[in-house]
This record gives structure tokens, sequence and C-alpha cells, in this order.
């Protein structure tokens, strides 16, 4: 008997339906066919423990599966569920009442059979609601990611007994809903880091808005305790509220990498905040292996990548990051498939001034030799640094500031600037796809909506000649500059405009970089 079940393959942050026949015949045999890897060819020892636990088994007869279509590879023990649905109807051992064909279903069998969660729950389920399946059935601690779609119905299920039992029409399942407007307000209201509990550093906070509010890359530069990590870690709590296509996109970037359980198992409310350690590979931080997994630039998207002591990053790795801070996604190529992750992040690095952190202080209790101070910096190319918009020197906040009781700004006054400012960049961009905030902005889109007056424009001149800056960190201050005249709601550039983005490139040239 031939029988149809449906399940899914996720490559990148696509899903793409693959059909299992189970055909059954006289003789014996358990042929797995499809090009499926390790993982799924080890499942008929997972499947026949399952069944035979659960009263069911797996016949003495010539069984053929094949995973089409036969030459795309098929990952992961995530296929359990589906083959040994397939077996079950195809040997007629359950009634199947419901058919088959109007569902995908997902899960890896343990040997009592139970379920384990899946990856990529989120974007088979926008691939089934698109490809007219009536319901999802998956494990249900992924049950929450997969019900974010809507005209879907997803069942959670623990163990295979409840597939059965609901294939027999004997116990319905119930289908998961999420209240997506109650998630985000929750987030909203409950910010990890705040900076009102930042103490001075008021024009390193000018900054941070500045940075938020046109989504641009910056480094902070300053001797130890200075409150750059701190700084970094408050970011998050200033910027825009996530979009729900923003939330998808990068819910389903977590998923594909098996994170969302880390998130609650719903959608990914709140912009990531990634901060890898200075030993990772470049690997990692862009993604890759046999099967390409998203790295850590990709798990960032539409958040923040915070690199703590910048130099300390093997400069193989730094260097890695600059095509997908130009492109906003990375692509990674392997010889039988290519996958695209996007990787559209805002780069927060810190650094101290000097290998011993106390660059120029006379009372410094570690100096540096100029040939240490080489190597340190060397470590960091021009490349890279003009690829960061915003460069701007931490210094220490003095004991009067912080032993005052007076809180500073909350980070909610301020995101509520910050977001106004990106609304008034998203009425601009509108007719622009994939650009969103003012960092985006190619050459066409500065020239359109990035004009100096003449004065403006002499100004920005002799900085560009007395500082030797690059063309592509003249494009940076025009964009910082238009940034600024956004959340002064102003509809023009003006020099006051430029001249504060000027001063956040002043270390290119008057202080480390030089």
């Amino acid at each position: 008997m031939l029988t149809k079940v449906y399940g899914s393959a996720v490559f990148g942050v696509e899903a793409t339906t693959i059909t299992v026949e189970v055909n059954t015949d006289i003789g014996i045999g358990y042929h797995l066919v499809g090009l499926p890897d390790n993982a799924i060819k080890e499942s008929n020892y997972r499947i026949a423990a399952a069944l035979q636990n659960n009263g069911f088994k797996i016949p003495g007869k010539k069984i053929t599966l094949n995973m089409a279509p036969a030459d795309m590879r098929k990952e992961g023990s995530a296929y359990d569920l589906t083959l040994a649905m397939g077996i079950l109807v195809s040997t007629a051992q359950i009634k199947q009442q419901q058919p088959l064909s109007e569902y995908i279903i997902m899960g890896e069998l343990s040997l009592d059979g139970s379920l384990q969660p899946i990856r990529g729950a989120l974007p088979i389920a926008i691939k089934a609601k698109e490809e007219g399946f009536k319901g999802f059935i998956l494990p249900e601690q992924n049950a929450k990611e997969a019900a974010i779609v809507e005209g879907l119905d997803v069942f959670g299920v623990t163990t295979i007994e409840q597939v059965i039992n609901f294939f027999n029409a004997e116990i319905p399942l119930e289908t998961t809903q999420v209240d997506m407007e109650a998630e985000f307000y929750e987030h909203l209201q409950n910010p990890e880091f705040d900076f009102s509990d930042v103490k001075g550093q008021e024009s390193i906070k000018r900054c941070m808005e500045i940075a938020a509010a046109g989504g641009h890359n910056i480094i902070l530069i300053g001797p130890p305790g200075s409150g750059k990590t701190m700084l970094a870690k408050s970011l998050p709590s200033i910027l825009p509220p996530l979009s729900l296509s923003e939330a998808l996109e990068t819910t389903k970037i977590h998923s594909v990498a098996g994170r969302t359980k880390d998130k609650g198992g719903g959608i990914m409310t709140a912009r990531p905040f990634r901060s890898p350690h200075h030993t990772i590979s470049d690997v990692a931080l862009v993604g890759g292996g046999q099967y390409p997994q998203p790295g850590e630039i990709s798990l960032a998207h539409n958040g923040v990548l915070f690199l703590d002591e910048l130099p300390e990053f093997k400069r193989s790795v730094l260097e890695v990051m600059r095509q997908p801070l130009e492109d906003r996604d990375v692509t990674i190529s392997r010889a039988r498939f290519t996958v695209t992750y996007p990787s559209s992040f805002m780069l927060v690095a810190s650094m101290n001034p000097s290998p011993g952190g106390y660059f120029n202080d006379p009372d410094a209790p570690v100096t540096s030799s100029p040939a240490e101070m080489q190597r340190y910096l060397s470590k960091i190319s021009g490349p890279l640094l003009d690829r960061i918009d915003i460069h701007i020197e931490v210094t220490p906040v003095p004991f009067d500031k912080l032993s005052e009781d007076r809180k500073g700004e909350s980070s909610i006054v301020i995101r509520e600037r910050v977001t106004k400012a990106r609304k008034r960049q998203t009425n601009r961009f509108a007719a622009y796809e994939n650009i969103h905030y003012n960092a985006q902005m190619g050459v066409k889109q500065i020239r359109s909506y990035c004009k100096l007056e003449e004065a403006s424009l002499q100004l920005l001149k002799t900085a560009m000649e007395r500082l030797n800056l690059s063309a592509r960190a003249y494009d940076r201050i025009l964009k910082v500059s238009r940034t600024i005249a956004d959340l002064d709601a102003a509809a023009h550039i003006t020099g006051t405009h430029i001249s504060e983005a000027i001063q956040y490139r002043s270390l290119d040239r008057d202080g480390w970089f030089g």
C-alpha cells in the first residue's frame, strides 16, 4: 500500500516541503532513500522502539520510504514522526479518519514515544500556510513559535500516541493560540538595562541615541571602568520596538539555529543582543559548517552585535565582517548549495586606548611602549574602522557623578525620541524595499536626502582635508548628520548637524588611529 505524508526541510531561513512516500510490499526489508543523512538513517531504530512501546510495530514486510525531491539533501532527526506515521498508515495499523495530506507532521521521537523539539518551526509553518496545508503537527515545545502564523491550525503534541489518536478521530487535539499584542507590550515595559542607571556620561548617551536613531555602528574607546560595557548593554532599551515583519524575520533565524526555546518558544519581541567572546572563530561569527547554520552576525539581525575589547579578536575574524557590514547579509557557499542569511545589525565595539588601558595618563599603573601600541592597534584595519560611523572617547566618571542620587533620563523617554526619528526615516524611504533607516542608505539616497548648503559643504571639506578622511567616511558623516537632523525634526541638514557629526570621526586622525 502506498501512502504519502508531508514534512519540511529548512535551507537558510526558507523551508521546502518534503513528500515522504511509504510503500509496503511482500518480503522483508527497510529501505530509506532520497539523500537522508545519518540522523535520518538511524531513525528506524527510534521508530521501532517508539512504536513497540506504544502497542504498535514495524511489520515484517518490505518497506520502502522515499523522501522527495530525491536530489535534495535532508538532515536531522525531525522526520522521525513523519516516517512513523507513514509506516502506520501504509501498514493499516491506524484508521486515518483525518487525511494525512492536509497536515505537515514533524518531530523527533524518543524511544518511549515522546517527542523532542525541532529546529525551523516558524519557516516550516510559513511555508505550510503558503502551500495550503490545513494544519501543522509538531512537538509542544515548538507550538507557540509556529502558532505565530495566522490561518494555520497548529497542534502541539507530547507523544506519538496523541497523533495516532487524532488521525483515528478518537481524541481531538487543541490548537495553539498566541496573543501577539500581549507579548510585545510585556517586553516594552520591562527593559533589562536602563540608561537611567548610567551615572554621568551625558555626551556618550547622546552618541548612543544618535546611533540608535539611525542604526549606526559605533565604537567606544576608553580606559577600564569608564562604563563602556554598561552603555552598550543599555543600547537595546532605547531602540524602537520590532515591527511584526522584523520580529518574524528575526524569529526565523533563531528558529533555524534552534534557539527560540531560550526565548520562551514564541515570537521574539525584543531586539537581539549578541556579545560573543573574543576567542570566537570566523565560522562561528559569520556562520557555516557542513550544513551551514547562522552565525553571531545573523543571530544579531535587527539587533545589536557587541564586540567587547575589539583588538583582542583575531584580525581574520574581524575582517570577515567587512562584507556583511556593507551588504547586510552573508552568503555561505558549499559545493552542492548556497544559503544566504540576513545580517542587518548594529555593530557596537569597545576597546581600551592602549594595551595597558590608560593611554596618556601620567598616573597610569601600566604604560605601553610605542611598539606595543602599534601591535595593539594594528589588529583593527582601516577598512573596518571606515565602516563604523561613530568613534567616541569614553572618559571615567568623576566621583561626584558616581555618588549622586539623582537618576538620569530613562530609556523609555529616549526611546520615544528615537522612535519618532525612525518613523521619519521609514516615511522617507517608503519607496525603497530594503532601506528603512539612515545607516542603510546607498549613494543615490545620500545624494538625494543629504544635500548641504554651501557653508556646510565648506565645513565638511575642511574636515575631510584636515582629518584625511576617506570617501566612505565622507558618506558616513552625511548619514550621521541626517540622523541628527531627524532627531531635531529638521527637514534639512544644517551646519550644526554637520559639525556634530564630524566630531564623531575626529579620532580617525587626532586620536589613536592616526
